[in-house]
């Protein structure tokens, strides 16, 4: 798996390790991005960009002759706003609240390793950028760096790969799958707007409790009717407030929040345009107003029939166990606007059969898959830029 070329393994580990130990949110990445920027100078890049859709960095290598495609790998900067439980550590994080709960510094690990390969031996042909992507779990990073007019301008590749480390997948597995790879999602907040009062004169005021238990009854009911959706749909009732805790108080305002989820583009807009019919009804049996937003959207993550074959074949060149995904995962993914914009691919790499899943509180990435994904990503890019 190509181990032997990363001389400098030890301190990719300890790359990780740093950045495991000092997390940053989505949107806040400056420090993050500064460590990587700082460490990417040792394998002495054309050029690095910095500030893309944010803290975004993105650090370019030229091919040996410069004609040829573009290949852009991508990694996350961000960590999660969740408290780490893994005492052992001696580089747990230091910021409370916050924790690297996705294995992002790990995937950053993997990128910057593959800076490390390309110092070592250039790719034939073509360059390769290594973006390093903020606020991917909000949704909001991809499509910001998108919108930054040096991607277009400077950067524009051809290609674009990405990965996931996978937990209770064994340790070094690959994971593929044509078409939908992670389904869109987006989160939707119903805001119902009543009158306040008294507690002991309710009949002056509109409490909106009975709507917001009738809005999240019938939001069940939506998503149990699976005839009406072309595949997988999802909705998930995750808050609901009504009023302050107030005893002397009839409220006057409710919120309910909402996951909706699908692998069809189809049945997203099916289940936002259920949900919104359902809240205006409702909404109008009680006299309220009412207002609807939609937060965190992230689309489908659809992969290129021979993208994935370049994975496939680097897999096989490694002799890497190749496992082909039979749904699409549940979780949603902001590389789907990379991948509906340019020919590319994503794919999961098995982080071992007994780590704790993704988003728990003890997880931490395996330091032994950052040779294996960095090898995955050279090999992607043996298959298009040297042949």
């Amino acid at each position: 798996m190509q181990h032997k070329e990363l001389s400098d393994l030890s301190e990719l580990v300890k790359l990780r390790q740093e950045l495991h130990k000092y997390p940053d949110l989505s949107g806040q990445e400056s420090e993050t991005a500064a460590r990587i920027v700082k460490h990417l100078q040792n394998y002495n890049p054309d050029k690095i960009y910095t500030q893309l859709g944010g803290t975004g960095v993105a650090a370019v290598f030229y091919g040996e002759k410069p004609d040829g495609p573009t290949i852009l790998f991508r990694a996350e900067l961000d960590a999660l706003p969740i408290v780490e439980t893994n005492e052992d550590l001696n580089y747990r994080s230091v910021r409370e609240g916050t924790s690297h709960k996705c294995g992002h510094d790990g995937h950053m690990a993997i990128l910057t390793a593959l800076g490390s390969l390309l110092h070592q031996k250039r790719s034939a042909s073509g360059k390769v950028i290594l973006l390093y992507q903020p606020a991917e779990e909000t949704g909001a990073g991809a499509w910001a760096v998108l919108q930054d007019s040096r991607f277009e301008t400077g950067l524009k590749p051809d290609y674009v790969f990405a990965l996931h480390n996978i937990p209770g997948k064994p340790m070094h597995q690959v994971i593929v799958r044509e078409d939908v790879f992670a389904p869109a999602s987006t989160g939707m907040i119903v805001e119902l707007h009543g009158k306040s009062s008294h507690a002991a004169e309710p009949e002056n005021g509109l409490n909106p409790g009975l709507a917001m238990a009738e809005i999240i009854v019938a939001f069940n009911e939506i998503i149990s009717n699976k005839e009406q959706f072309q595949d997988l749909a999802l909705l998930t009732v995750i808050h609901a407030r009504l009023g302050e805790v107030a005893f002397g108080t009839n409220p006057g305002f409710a919120t309910v929040m909402a996951t909706l989820r699908s692998y069809q583009p189809t049945d997203m807009q099916r289940l936002k345009e259920l949900t919104q019919q359902c809240v205006q009804q409702i909404a109008a049996n009680y006299k309220l107003t009412y207002n609807i937003s939609f937060i965190e959207d992230f689309p489908a993550t659809v992969n290129h029939s021979d993208q994935v074959q370049s994975i496939r074949k680097a897999a096989a060149n490694l002799e890497l166990d190749v496992q082909e995904a039979v749904q699409p995962f549940r979780w949603s993914e902001d590389f789907g606007h990379f991948t509906a914009r340019y020919k590319g691919a994503f794919f999961g790499l098995g982080s071992g059969t007994q780590q704790p899943q993704l988003h728990h509180a003890d997880y931490d990435f395996p330091d032994e898959l950052i040779p294996t994904g960095a090898a995955m990503f050279y090999g992607i890019i043996q298959q298009i830029l040297n042949k």
